[in-house]
Order: C-alpha cells, then structure tokens, then sequence
C-alpha cells in the first residue's frame, strides 16, 4: 500500500505540473524488470570551441608514443592521456590541447590513453604539468579546450604496419594536426576503399589494397582534406609525402567539426605509452577541397612502434 501510495501520488505531482522537490528513483513494482539506467557519456574527442572544466595528473611515457602507436614521444615531451570517453577508440589520437592551470597554459599532443581516466581528467607529462603547476600538488584544477588547426611540423606521414601485405593493409597517418575522420586507400586507378580506424590509431583494410603503391586520401573533423600519393608497400619505414593537411597564415578556425569522428569497435587493450609529431606552422586554407599531391618523396627508418603494451606508471 506505501508503495501504490508512492507511485500515485508522484502521478498526480506530475499531472498538475509540479516537480518534486527532489527527484526521486523510480519505484521498483513488483515483477517488475530492472530500472534503466541513465545514458553513459557520449565517447568523442574534444573538438571545436567547447572548454572544459576538470582536474590534471602527471605521468611519465618512459619516451614511448603511446597507445595512439607513435614511435616516441613529442622531442618537447609536451603531451596527454585521455580517458576512453575521450580518447574514443582513437578517434582523438593526433590532436592537441591547450590546458590551463594555476601557473598559465600548456599545449599538448594527445598520443595515449588513460584507462582509468574518467572524462575531464587529462593526465599529462610530468613536464607539461610543470608549466601549469607546481608537481608537488600532483592533481589540480584545470580546463582545456581543442586546438583547431595547430601548427604543423612538416607534411602527413604514413607508416605501413608490420605484417602487412597485398592481403591485408593497416596504415598510421601522422602530422595532421586536427584529430582525422577517414583515411581512404586507393591503387592505380581502382576504386577508394575505406580503412576501419583501430584503438591503437592503424588505419586497416582487412581484405587488403594490392600491392600498391598507393594514394591515400585523408579527411579531418573539420573538413580538411587531402590526397598523397606513391605510398609504398614498405612496413616498419615512415614514408614522408610532400603533402600538408592544411595551411596558410592564419587559417581560420571553424569552430564545429562537420561531422562527428567515427570510432568502430577498439580492437586493441587501451594501454599506456607515448609518441608523436612535434608542432611548428601551418599552409593551406581550411576550406580547400581535396588536393593532389605528387608521389611521396622518401621513406625513412622507423626507431621502432607498434601498438604499445604496457601502461607507464603516474609519477
């Protein structure tokens, strides 16, 4: 009867417009099944103009590139983890962030994971946390927000992953600046096939794209897109084309990504480690359609990558 009681005059509060002064549970009737829960946090990167509020740890990489599979960490060592919301399958892998703190702003190469991260905890470099705040307090306020169209350091480069063949095609994009969202692969004159991106930030094809070489055409969240062309069949090595993913002096920044990064199923642990790009200038206009590049120019030895296996400890 208290139950019935309850749930009848919830009702009538509600038919007469009335709110409850605090939002009760839902009242579990017997035979009931189980209350839904509320919906989780929508897994994306951050992007556009959105400011985040959370707080900031500091963990060290070990020099290693990360879950987000870069042979080493940025030479400036100024990079971040995010929690799986966040770092979305590797959907956030290459980006960067402005994060301030007590003592100023900081930026930072998104490049790992932090597996026990919620959203709005960003653990950075035990160097990046020392230009916000001072270590000894270990974890601090902060908010953060996407940096749109970062300086960038040189042209896209490509890496083809160990174990790839004609039979089967897995590809690392770095240098673009913006977190990407399509890598599409093309032989000769064949048809573009789209790669499916991987937790550990491989583009991969598991069919395969033939022997090549290959033209790969790479698309961000904001729109930029680009084709680089005479990528090689050569795993292990990063081929450095003469392509930019954007540019010009003071590209302006569009403030939405047009659509959403796709992020399929993580086909990897998350783990931790390190890597990547170091920024410097932009060319190009963010508006410019699809451009095609000459062949890429040189390949050069990898120090070594691959998907990273184990989780560096916070300092």
């Amino acid at each position: 009867m208290a139950t019935l009681a309850t749930v009848l005059g919830l009702s009538l509060a509600l038919r007469s417009g009335a709110a409850p002064a605090c939002a009760a549970p839902p009242v579990a009737l017997a035979g009931a099944g189980p209350v839904a829960a509320g919906p989780l946090p929508l897994a994306a990167p951050p992007t556009g103009s959105t400011v985040h509020k959370g707080k900031a740890t500091f963990y060290d990489s070990k020099g290693a590139g990360g879950n987000c599979s870069y042979p080493s960490a940025p030479a400036d060592r100024m990079y971040v983890a995010l929690g799986p919301t966040e770092y979305s399958a590797g959907a956030a892998c290459g980006g960067y962030l402005d994060v301030t703190g007590p003592r100023g702003t900081v930026r930072v190469l998104i490049m790992d994971q932090c597996p026990e991260c919620a959203p709005g905890h960003v653990d950075l470099s035990r160097e990046a946390f020392a230009r916000i705040a001072d270590p000894v307090q270990g974890i601090v306020s902060v908010s953060y927000r996407a940096v749109v169209d970062p300086p960038l350091s040189g042209p896209l480069t490509f890496r083809i992953k160990e174990g790839a063949s004609q039979y089967w095609f897995a590809v690392l994009v770095a240098e673009h600046g913006n977190p990407l969202r399509a890598v599409e692969v093309r032989q000769g004159s064949g048809a573009w096939r789209t790669a499916a991106r991987q937790d550990y930030n491989y583009w991969q094809i598991d069919s395969g794209a033939g022997p090549g070489p290959y033209a790969v055409r790479v698309t961000d969240v904001y729109g930029h897109r680009v084709t680089a062309g005479g990528v090689t069949m050569s795993p292990g090595r990063v081929q450095r084309s003469t392509v930019k993913m954007y540019g010009g002096s003071a590209p302006a920044a569009r403030k939405n990504p047009t659509s959403r990064p796709s992020s399929p199923s993580p086909s990897a642990s998350p783990t931790r480690a390190t890597a990547s790009p170091s920024a410097v200038a932009p060319t190009g206009s963010p508006s410019t359609p699809q451009v095609s590049a000459p062949p890429v120019l040189a390949a050069s030895a990898e120090p070594g990558a691959g998907r990273p296996v184990d989780c560096a400890s916070r300092g």
